[in-house]
C-alpha cells in the first residue's frame, strides 16, 4: 500500500498558521513512508471562496517550502482537485445513499427545524436536528415533483455508541445521541463537507487522515459514510490544537495565526517550520533546531504529544534569530534582507513618498522608519491629540478593524472608501475618524496619507497594528465588546 495523505483547506481567507501545522505533518508523514502527499481545495462555500484566497495559500505554504505531489495547481492522476469542479459526482453519490435507504430528502424550514430542536431539548435529548425529519415516501415525491426545495440528510442512530480508531488516542468513544443528522448535499446543489471530504478521500486513495482536533466529533459520520457506501475508511490521527500562550484555541484576536504576517515581519520560512514543528513533536535527540529534511528523516508520527501546544511569538522570535546566526553567511543575510523589503520593486513603491518630504538622504530613515518596522512602540498618551473620547478613538479602531478584515481586495481605492463610509456611518469628521487609523500604522499623525501607507504594508501588518493599538488602549470588556458588535452590524447595514 503507498501511504498517501492530504491537506484540504478552504479558499476563504488568509493563508493560515494552523493549516501550515497540519501540512506540515501530513507531509512528513508521507515522506517518512515513501507516500505521497496531495493538496486538495475545499472550495463548496461558494460565497465566500475566492481564487484570490486560494492563490494566497498555494504561494504561502511555498514559501514555507511545502511542497505537494498533487494539487490543482500541477495536475495528478485524480483531477480535479477543486470540489466545485467535482460538483456532479457528489449529488450520484447523495442520490446513491437515499436508494440504499441511508439517507432522506429533507424539506423542513427553518422554523420547523428550530421547533424540532426546542422540542427534543424539552425531552432532555441532544438538540441537534435528528429524528422527525423524514416524511412519508407519496408526500416525498408530490413536493419532488411540485419542485420544492430540499436537502438530503444522512440517517444517524438515535442509540448506542460510535467507536473511532485513532493513531494518537486509541479507542474514541462518541455516543450517537449526539450527533446530528448531518447534511449532505446542500439546497443549491453543493455537498456539504462531510460528503465531500468522504467521497474524495476514497476515490484519491487517501490512507491516511491526518486533521487537528476539532475534526473529532464529526468523525462518526464519516465512519457512517463509509460503512453505508462500503468503503474503507482511511486511517484517522487528530492532532492537538494550537493554542495561544493563555491555553485557548489560537486566534487572530490574540495572536497574529496569517502566514503572510510572519513573511512580512521578516521571518525566515525555514525557521517557520521548525518552530511548527516543534508544536506537539520533538525530534530524537530533543534538539530545538532543525531542517525540513531532517525532520524527514528522524520523524515518527508516535513521538506527538497531545499536550495543546503553544504558539508563543516571543518563542518563535528566538528560534527565527538563532537561524539568522547559525545558518546565514553575511552574503545570505544580504541576499535574504534584500529580498524581504529592500528590492527595487519594493523600494520603487515608497519613493514618491519619502522624495517629495526629504531634503537630505539622512532624513528618510526616520521618516520611513515604521514601513520597515513591526509592531510599533505605542503608549495610550500617543492617542491624546484625538478630538475624539477615548470610548470613541477605539471604536474606530475597531470598527476599522472588522472593515478591513473583510477586505479581499487589497488596494488604495478600495480602502478608502471602507474608511470614508465608516467615517460616514459614525456621523465623524474624515480628520477626526484618522486620527487614530494614522496613529496606530504610522505611530504618527503627521505622516503621508495613511491610505497609501496601508496599501504598501499589506493586509496583514495593517490589521496586526490595529490589533496592537487596540490592545495598548485597553481594548474592549465582554460585555462592552457584545455593544459594539451590535453598533458595528447597525452600521453596516
Amino acid at each position: 500500500m503507498t501511504v498517501r495523505t492530504r491537506i484540504a483547506p478552504s479558499p476563504t481567507g488568509d493563508p493560515h498558521v494552523g493549516t501550515a501545522y497540519i501540512a506540515l505533518f501530513n507531509l512528513c508523514f508521507a515522506r517518512q513512508n515513501g507516500g505521497q502527499f496531495i493538496l486538495r481545495v475545499e472550495d463548496t462555500d461558494q460565497a465566500r471562496s475566492t481564487d484570490e484566497s486560494e492563490a494566497d495559500i498555494f504561494r504561502a505554504l511555498r514559501w514555507l517550502g511545502l511542497e505537494w505531489d498533487e494539487g490543482p495547481d500541477i495536475g495528478g492522476p485524480f483531477a480535479p482537485y477543486r470540489q466545485s469542479e467535482r460538483k456532479d459526482s457528489y449529488r450520484a453519490y447523495a442520490l446513491e445513499l437515499v436508494e440504499k435507504g441511508h439517507a432522506f430528502y429533507c424539506f423542513r424550514t427553518p422554523e420547523e427545524l428550530e421547533a424540532i430542536r426546542e422540542a427534543r431539548k424539552s425531552e432532555g435529548l441532544n438538540p441537534g436536528i435528528k429524528g422527525d425529519l423524514e416524511l412519508p415516501e407519496e408526500e416525498v415525491r408530490r413536493r419532488l415533483d411540485a419542485g420544492e426545495p430540499y436537502v438530503i440528510r444522512m440517517k444517524v442512530p438515535e442509540e448506542g455508541t460510535c467507536r473511532i480508531e485513532d493513531m494518537l488516542r486509541g479507542t474514541i468513544e462518541i455516543e450517537w445521541s449526539q450527533v446530528d443528522s448531518q447534511i449532505l448535499l446542500k439546497s443549491d446543489g453543493m455537498p456539504t463537507y462531510h460528503l465531500a471530504n468522504v467521497v474524495d478521500d476514497h476515490l484519491m486513495e487517501i490512507t491516511h487522515v491526518i486533521r487537528g482536533e476539532e475534526w473529532i466529533n464529526s468523525a462518526p459520520k464519516h465512519q457512517l459514510l463509509y460503512k453505508y457506501f462500503d468503503w474503507e475508511m482511511p486511517v484517522l490521527c487528530h492532532m492537538p490544537l494550537l493554542r495561544n500562550p493563555d491555553k485557548s484555541k489560537l486566534s487572530k484576536r490574540k495572536n497574529p495565526t496569517s502566514i503572510n504576517f510572519y513573511e512580512r515581519m521578516g521571518f525566515l520560512p525555514e525557521a517557520m517550520l521548525n518552530y511548527l514543528g516543534r508544536m506537539g513533536w520533538s525530534m530524537p535527540d530533543e534538539r530545538e533546531k532543525f531542517s525540513l529534511d531532517e525532520m524527514f528523516s528522524h520523524f515518527d508520527i508516535n513521538r506527538v504529544s497531545l499536550g495543546g501546544p503553544i504558539f508563543d511569538v516571543e518563542k518563535l522570535r528566538w528560534l527565527n534569530g538563532l537561524w539568522i546566526r547559525e545558518s546565514l553567511t553575511e552574503d545570505q543575510f544580504a541576499a535574504r534582507l534584500q529580498q524581504w523589503w529592500f528590492n527595487e520593486e519594493k523600494l520603487q513603491s515608497l519613493l514618491p513618498h519619502v522624495k517629495s518630504r526629504a531634503e537630505v538622504f539622512s532624513d528618510i530613515a526616520p521618516m520611513a522608519s515604521f514601513m520597515f518596522s513591526g509592531m510599533l512602540p505605542l503608549k495610550p498618551e500617543d492617542f491624546s491629540g484625538s478630538k475624539l473620547d477615548e470610548n470613541q478613538v477605539k471604536e474606530v479602531l475597531q470598527f476599522a478593524l472588522w472593515r478591513l478584515e473583510a477586505q479581499r481586495d487589497w488596494t488604495k481605492e478600495n480602502l478608502f472608501a471602507d474608511i470614508k463610509g465608516l467615517s460616514k456611518a459614525m456621523a465623524l469628521k474624515m480628520g477626526d475618524f484618522m486620527f487614530p487609523v494614522f496613529v496606530a500604522i504610522a505611530g504618527t499623525p503627521n505622516s503621508w496619507s495613511v491610505m497609501d501607507s496601508m496599501a504598501l504594508l499589506g493586509p496583514d501588518i495593517t490589521r496586526a497594528r490595529l490589533r496592537n493599538a487596540l490592545h495598548i488602549l485597553g481594548g474592549f470588556s465582554k460585555k462592552e465588546t457584545k455593544r459594539v458588535e451590535k453598533a458595528f452590524q447597525a452600521l453596516s447595514q
